[in-house]
């Protein structure tokens, strides 16, 4: 198969896999959205999905969010790691939003970019999911997937984005990058990993992945 007949292959699994798409991260709007987002790094977003409602409850907005302390923001978010990183971030943004943006999330990368502990992944997701604006979040899986498939050199998450955008229509890549999670969790994680279940790495594979695999199983 040539790069762009995997890709179509890819595509057309994955919308007979997920026909709908859900939403990992549970929120009700672009700030909610963004705080979750924050919260998943080196988390589940099940476990920010636990978290979250016990955060908006108390702020679900950042003018009350800047009413909580740093520490109390700390306390709650604490079983999602990096609490003390996340919560000056949700702090510090909160106020930044209220100061520039008439408490609003922004509507542009280079904005978003340029608020505390908002990186370029947490933004491509805002920006897909609250506002609609194509674009490629790569996380551990997509990075793990696109690799497998043969479809980037998975040298880093920034080239595995750059080859996600040139090799997919720009027209599907906020439905793909979540389909592609939701396959990678589902069928082809980096652990417990069985090639039987995952029929787009069996298919389209990198040929020394499976390889690899087959000896694994063969032992």
């Amino acid at each position: 198969m040539t790069k762009k007949e995997r890709a179509t292959f890819v595509i057309n699994t994955l919308n007979d896999l997920y026909p709908e798409i859900p939403i990992p991260l549970d929120h009700k709007d672009p700030y909610t959205l963004l705080i979750a987002v924050l919260l998943s790094a080196q988390c589940t977003d099940v476990r920010v999905n636990q978290i979250t409602p016990l955060l908006f409850e108390k702020a679900d907005n950042p003018y009350d969010m800047i009413k909580m302390s740093v520490e109390e923001i700390k306390e709650i978010i604490k079983p999602c790691g990096l609490s003390p990183m996340k919560s000056k971030g949700i702090y510090g943004l909160s106020h930044i939003l209220i100061e520039k943006h008439n408490g609003e999330v922004p509507q542009s990368f280079e904005a978003l970019e340029a608020l505390p502990a908002v990186g370029h992944k947490t933004a491509s997701v805002v920006m897909s999911q609250a506002f609609g604006v194509p674009a490629f979040p790569v996380d551990t899986h997509i990075h793990r997937l696109m690799y497998r498939w043969n479809l980037s050199s998975g040298k880093n998450v920034v080239q595995t984005e750059k080859d996600a955008k040139a090799i997919f229509p720009r027209a599907l890549w906020n439905d793909l990058h979540l389909q592609i999670i939701w396959y990678g969790r589902e069928y082809s994680p980096a652990r417990g990993w069985d090639i039987e279940k995952d029929i787009i790495t069996k298919k389209i594979g990198r040929k020394d992945i499976l390889k690899e695999f087959e000896k694994k199983t063969s032992r």
